[in-house]
């Protein structure tokens, strides 16, 4: 058994979601895959997928091989690419992420340019509004908003973001405007369950947190159909600065409460160990960061 191939296809696998679709990206005909896979296991004296006939499922023991098997063969594409010229000019697919919003307004916009830039580079940008388990989804690169609870990657910090309470003009007029946070218990609160998933808004007192009870018609899993609900005055809104900067330029929503914000979160550009990035992760990174770095010095200079 070819080691180095049965752990490339297994990562092949899991990363696709299927046998057939790993045996077209390697050209391989799907029994030798099966075949593979099954030497593979039976090598470990270990099952590293449950497979039925829908889907396929890491095992714990599957889940820490490929891990090893991703590491492995990253050092191997790294050693070959400090012999040739690829070491200079990156190349091959990337799989990048980024929260929905922020990703367009921002990062489709930036990966544009580079791979102008970059021309034997591919991309496939995932625009999703949850924290993906980069190992197991086979991603590369992550855009994240908030705190990095994954030791076993890391993070290269870009900015910093305000969690803002904002509200249609109109509405502050019908209501007035809030001078404390306790005052929007009594008001209708649209919920973002992007940023609060409950019924609990935190607010910081001269360095205390304070958390208010809100409560109100309308609930969405979605920036966008949320601040525009806001704007359309069906009541407070809390949000991140970027999610809402349009429509406040345009004066469509106010921020109140300022006062009282708690800290801003922090954007970091995630990826794994360094010692496991390919030539494409780590100049993608790096252009990354610089160009976030650059959003924020724009938005706050």
């Amino acid at each position: 058994m070819d080691k180095l191939l049965a752990m490339k296809t297994f990562v092949q696998i899991v990363d696709r979601g299927s046998l057939t679709a790993a045996a077209e990206v390697l050209d391989r005909s799907l029994p030798s895959v099966v075949r593979s896979l099954a030497s593979l296991e039976d090598a470990l004296s270990t099952r590293l997928l449950n497979r039925t006939t829908r889907r396929i499922a890491l095992t714990d023991e599957g889940r820490h091989y490929l891990e090893r098997c991703r590491g492995i063969l990253a050092d191997i594409e790294e050693a070959e690419l400090a012999l040739t010229a690829q070491q200079r000019e990156p190349s091959g697919l990337l799989r990048v992420t980024a929260p929905v919003t922020f990703g367009q307004m921002h990062v489709a916009q930036s990966i544009t340019r580079f791979l102008e830039h970059f021309e034997r580079v591919q991309i496939e940008l995932l625009l999703l509004d949850r924290v993906v388990n980069m190992v197991e989804e086979g991603i590369d690169v992550a855009i994240r908003i908030g705190q990095l609870n994954d030791s076993s990657m890391i993070a290269t910090p870009v900015g910093q973001i305000r969690q803002v309470v904002c509200a249609n003009p109109k509405l502050l007029k019908h209501t007035g405007v809030p001078e404390r946070p306790e005052e929007l218990s009594h008001h209708d609160c649209l919920r973002f369950t992007g940023i609060a998933p409950g019924t609990t808004w935190h607010f910081v007192e001269k360095g205390k947190q304070l958390s208010v009870q809100v409560a109100g018609s309308f609930m969405c899993n979605q920036a966008i159909a949320t601040t525009e609900a806001c704007a359309a005055s069906i009541g407070f809104g809390l949000f991140l600065s970027y999610q809402v900067e349009p429509l406040v330029k345009e004066g469509k929503l106010k921020i109140v409460l300022e006062d009282f914000e708690p800290a801003p979160v922090p954007v970091s550009v995630v990826y794994p160990h360094a010692k496991l990035m390919s030539t494409r992760v780590r100049v993608f990174v790096d252009w990354m960061a610089q160009e976030l770095r650059q959003v924020f010095r724009d938005a706050n200079p």
